[in-house]
């Protein structure tokens, strides 16, 4: 684990230099011991500003190079005449806390204060009725816990940001995905409609080649209208991206009434009916009767098919009703679980009743 925090070690060592420095110019002087001490704390910083996995990359086990820097510690230790490098011995239990974990931490925090205590027994007679002695080894264990607290701190707002991350990450992943549906859903409904109609428009146009060239031609004509806008609203689809609002008719009854044009004729009848005031264009509506319409033509064999939008003060309903022969709900395509999907982001409601004497698709959706 890297560590969050990788100034504190730094600020240590060059604290412990100037104290040094300090008290060899108030005192004896520079001598070998405090040029000793300093180049020492200067492999130290050296040693901290190269991350462990540059270690790693040289070949050299982080272990070794925690070993190394206790012993450096140590050295430092005995050079210092000041006594200010004791202070040092709490790096080993913080840097061990991002290394090995909280356990081994606590383990050496405690090992370091009772190698301090046991020091001052080997060099310092009678220390446990000196008032400086106990004040420094109890400073020295508060100094471990404050480490063993900041570093355990350190690492919960690591876990955190990285926690957070991966959150993030998921959320741009959701919505990636969602946007690619929305588009594949636009798509679809628009595509397949247009596809179902082309393809009804060039049968009517065999159909009556011979026996009506007018009316074959008429159905070509539509079924080119159909190829257009087809490549229109793909276009309109890849281009924006955005919200479906954007994408919205100009006038919903218009559109219907455009959309049922070029689907009439033929071996099926198709009526359009509108009853009330239209507030505002909806495309959830429109994609509706895209839908009903292209399942009505090209599944279920229908002649009759009529749709009809009615709005009130709460919203608008739409419903459209075939002779057709009817499906199970057990075959419920990719269109009408888009359709479905479409109808709860706009907070309405879908309804199929499906029978072998027809199918009748409503939808409502609020202002």
């Amino acid at each position: 684990m890297s560590r969050p925090v990788p100034w504190i070690p730094a600020v240590l060592y060059g604290a412990v230099l100037l104290g040094g420095v300090y008290h060899a110019l108030v005192g004896p002087g520079p001598g070998a011991r405090t040029a000793g001490c300093a180049a020492l704390l200067g492999v130290l910083i050296v040693l901290d500003r190269r991350e462990w996995r540059q270690w790693r990359g040289l070949r050299i086990a982080p272990g070794a190079v925690f070993a190394l820097r206790v012993v450096l510690l140590c050295a430092v230790a005995a050079l210092d005449a000041s006594g200010l490098s004791r202070i040092l011995f709490v790096l080993v239990p913080f840097l061990a806390f991002f290394a090995y974990g909280s356990a081994v931490a606590i383990g050496l925090g405690v090992g370091c204060v009772a190698a301090l205590a046991g020091a001052f027994t080997l060099w310092v007679p009678r220390w446990q009725v000196r008032a400086e002695y106990i004040s420094d080894l109890l400073m020295f264990a508060l100094g471990v816990v404050l480490a063993l607290a900041m570093a355990a701190v350190a690492v919960r707002e690591q876990q955190a940001r990285a926690r957070l991350e991966g959150t993030l990450a998921q959320v741009a992943e959701l919505s990636a995905a969602r946007e690619r549906n929305r588009l594949a859903r636009e798509i679809h409904d628009s595509l397949g409609h247009h596809l179902t109609a082309i393809g009804i428009q060039l049968e009517k146009a065999e159909a009556f080649a011979s026996l009506d060239p007018q009316a074959s031609a008429q159905a070509v004509s539509h079924a080119r209208w159909s190829a257009n806008r087809a490549l229109d609203e793909v276009r309109a689809s890849v281009r924006t991206l955005g919200p479906e609002a954007e994408s919205e008719p100009a006038g919903l009854s218009r559109a219907l009434a455009d959309l049922v044009h070029h689907l009439d004729g033929g071996s099926r009848r198709i009526t359009l009916e509108m009853s009330g005031a239209e507030r505002r264009p909806l495309l959830v509506l429109y994609r509706a009767a895209q839908e009903g319409l292209t399942n009505a033509c090209r599944h279920s064999g229908a002649t009759e098919i009529g749709v009809n939008v009615a709005y009130d003060e709460r919203g608008a309903r739409l419903r459209v009703v075939d002779n057709g022969s009817g499906f199970d709900a057990a075959d419920e395509g990719f269109g009408l679980t888009g359709l479905r999907e479409r109808v709860r982001l706009a907070e309405g409601t879908v309804a199929v009743d499906s029978s072998a004497g027809g199918t009748v698709l409503t939808v409502g959706v609020p202002w």
